[in-house]
């Protein structure tokens, strides 16, 4: 019985996602807001095109293939992969995990077969750098330094160099689009980049980005469920204040 709550939570998610996902009415109904962030990775892959520089995209040292915001991560590269493929402009990828490096090749390589380009895709672009969290940094900066991207990619899990990897791209002119998880790192970024995308942004980038049903059933889904919790522990406090010696709330 102490394990029902959790059962009837889950259950109740599950229906919410099929319901987003199926119901026509819902998917019409429904809007994403304008992330200024998301509005401005065209105009960021267009400014390398331009220039004739580089894009660099890392997803940050603190995170491995197994956490959200990388998976996030990978989900905007495709769509940048994409559009960079298609304006036959270099894309850098320096990473600290070789599984995450393995991962995005693919998802570049993919990418650029999409976009009908798959002789433009390099491999190499694609690089395992440092698993040492500030050795990571000092071979991202140095990659900024000597490239000069137009553009910068900080999207992941970032911690201590997050400052570091942002200051650098900052001196060269880069314009830097960041995103995490980390309160701590966000304002970091939030000072240092143009635009930063602020904690569940990065997880509705992908969908905001792609249009893809599926993903923006599942960000339909978070949302009504936020409104069910919060009315959940509207009537909590209510009743709490009502009637304290009642305990139902407290499951």
């Amino acid at each position: 019985m102490t394990r029902l709550p959790v059962l009837l939570g889950t259950g109740l998610a599950i229906l919410i996602v099929l319901y987003t996902m199926f119901h026509k009415k819902s998917r019409a109904a429904y809007r994403m807001r304008e992330i200024g962030g998301l509005k401005a990775v065209e105009e960021a892959i267009g400014r390398a095109t331009e220039m004739a520089r580089p894009i660099l995209f890392t997803p940050g040292w603190g995170g491995d293939i197994q956490r959200p915001t990388t998976i996030a991560s990978m989900n905007i590269l495709s769509h940048v992969a994409e559009t960079t493929a298609s304006y036959d402009c270099p894309l850098v990828y320096p990473t600290h995990d070789p599984v995450i490096m393995s991962v995005a090749q693919e998802v570049v390589k993919g990418s650029y077969a999409r976009a009908g380009y798959p002789d433009r895709f390099r491999e190499d672009d694609i690089r395992y750098v440092s698993s040492s969290q500030f050795g990571y940094a000092a071979a991202v900066d140095g990659l900024i330094t000597r490239t000069k991207p137009a553009s910068i990619f900080l999207l992941g899990t970032f911690e201590a160099e997050s400052l570091i990897l942002a200051e650098t791209g900052n001196s060269v002119g880069a314009i830097q689009i960041a995103g995490t998880d980390s309160t701590i790192q966000l304002s970091f970024f939030i000072v240092a980049c143009d635009y930063t995308l602020i904690g569940e942004e990065l997880f509705a980038a992908s969908g905001y980005l792609s249009k893809d049903e599926s993903i923006l059933a599942s960000v339909r889904a978070q949302d009504i469920l936020k409104v069910a919790i919060a009315l959940f522990i509207l009537v909590a406090a209510v009743w709490a204040t009502i009637n304290p010696d009642s305990t139902w709330w407290r499951f």
